[in-house]
């Protein structure tokens, strides 16, 4: 399968970007084709709602940001990783302007399953991001592969790790 791993932390060595690369390893291992992007080292811009995609653009965004790189990876994806700290209740910024940008194309013409990391250091704050990562699979029609959450005195644990290549099972 292809993976497209989207990785939002903007730390390098972070948990977030651990259970990402933590992920594709799991993923190659099992035989996968798998691309991680790190979408915080991205120039992506939030969509403006103007409609052009909709209207003249059929299907285009009007902005040539570095967003042009991802649309192919999300086209040809069939499992899509999303990987994003949880700074203030839900997806961080960087997560979230791909994803809004989406907008464009509607859905990924070939993801057929997706799955949710993601880390904080405070406990209790998932239910935004989990909940907007469900609307998104719903609205995609995409099999929801599982989702892993890391508090504080959980990340870069023995215990994610199998989490992560269990959750890779999935795929």
């Amino acid at each position: 399968m292809n993976i497209l791993i989207l990785q939002a932390s903007p730390r390098a060595n972070g948990n977030t970007a651990w259970m990402a690369d933590e992920c594709k390893k799991a993923a190659e291992a099992a035989g996968h084709n798998v691309t991680l992007v790190n979408v915080a080292r991205k120039k992506i811009a939030g969509c403006l709602a103007c409609e052009y995609c909709h209207t003249k653009g059929n299907g285009a965004c009007i902005q040539k940001d570095d967003m042009q790189e991802l649309y192919p990876l999300m086209a040809e994806a069939e499992v899509l990783v999303l990987a994003a700290p949880i700074y203030y209740f839900t997806l961080c910024a960087q997560m979230q302007a791909p994803i809004q940008r989406m907008y464009c194309v509607n859905s990924p013409a070939n993801v057929k399953k997706m799955a949710l990391m993601t880390s904080s250091y405070s406990p209790g704050v998932y239910d935004g991001a989990v909940a907007e990562y469900r609307d998104i699979c719903n609205y995609w029609s995409v099999e929801d592969c599982g989702i892993i959450t890391a508090k504080n005195d959980e990340q870069k644990t023995d215990d994610i790790k199998q989490k992560i290549v269990d959750l890779v099972a999935k795929f």
